[in-house]
């Protein structure tokens, strides 16, 4: 009788999604198949699905699923539907309590971005031509990879703040200012592109970067070019800006091994989302801190082992 009652409260939970919430039949066939697996779940287990569950018992079956290979995204999808479902028993007075309220999902792994290689990089920076657009575009590009901007950083430059002495000071996340430097290539190519703006942008334009009628370069068109200039340079891949800021710091820490300032250099907060962006792993981290820091140094044994 409990296993009949449990099933119907399902039944009901998905007959007010279909009839009263409108949800697509999509989204009710994968609620009744995440549902009915909890169900079956908690009949194995001999547990209550609904009126004795508790926090506990849910994250137990999120965690057995997430043992089983579920990925991050199927799992959301499921404490989405049990948040639902308890929501609905609780409004019909049927439970005392969402356990499912506050639960989330483990995290799946980010996909690291990708970097071009040091070839390719150069490769993209050698665009041929002299005209206006073709100076800009350079500059752009040189810019993104000299300085390891973000894509909002280089388009709300104006032409007050290019770079002086070397350094550019940009408004980043949170608008927090820092100064990065700017290479000799980078400089070079944004002198010769002040040299032609005036030919382009309109005389009340601020703007570092202006488009072909004088505006502001947008965003999406600044991600257009330069996947438009990585074509006609004949890369294999979509080059996207961020992929310029992660080759900019992917090179740099290769060179240098100095995570703490690539930090620095890209804005970072915390030193693990820059871990993340150069997909140092942490076996790396601890050979770095090996190796500098002066009381990291361990006594070698004879066989050339640490002590």
């Amino acid at each position: 009788m409990g296993q009949d009652r449990d099933s119907v409260w399902l039944q009901d939970y998905l007959d007010h999604l279909r009839f009263e919430r409108r949800a697509s039949p999509r989204t009710l066939s994968s609620y009744r198949r995440d549902l009915e697996g909890y169900l079956h779940w908690c009949r194995q287990n001999g547990l209550s699905p609904w009126q004795k569950a508790d926090q506990q018992q849910l994250r137990r079956f999120i965690a057995e699923r997430h043992r089983q290979g579920l990925a991050s995204r199927s799992l959301q999808r499921q404490l989405s539907a049990l948040r639902g479902a308890f929501r609905f028993l609780l409004r019909e007075a049927r439970v005392k309590a969402n356990p499912a309220e506050g639960l989330r999902a483990p995290k799946g792994e980010s996909p690291l971005p990708a970097a071009l290689e040091v070839d390719q990089m150069t490769r993209l920076l050698e665009l041929p031509g002299d005209e206006p657009l073709d100076r800009r575009d350079r500059a752009i590009l040189e810019l993104f990879y000299s300085s390891g901007l973000r894509l909002s950083e280089l388009a709300s430059l104006d032409l007050a703040q290019r770079p002086h002495d070397g350094l550019l000071e940009v408004i980043g996340k949170g608008a927090k200012t820092r100064r990065v430097p700017v290479g000799r290539m980078a400089m070079d190519a944004l002198s010769a592109w002040l040299a032609v703006r005036p030919a382009l942008a309109k005389p009340d334009e601020q703007a570092l970067f202006v488009s072909r009628r004088g505006n502001r370069l947008s965003v999406r068109a600044i991600e257009q070019r330069i996947a438009l200039r990585a074509r006609q340079q004949g890369l294999p891949c979509r080059v996207h800006p961020h992929m310029l800021r992660h080759s900019f710091a992917s090179h740099l820490l290769e060179s240098s091994g100095e995570l703490r300032a690539v930090q620095e250099l890209l804005g970072h907060a915390d030193i693990a989302t820059t871990q993340v962006y150069t997909h140092l792993d942490f076996q790396h981290l601890a050979q770095v801190y090996d190796q500098a820091h002066p009381r990291a140094h361990r006594r070698r044994d004879g066989n050339g082992g640490r002590k």
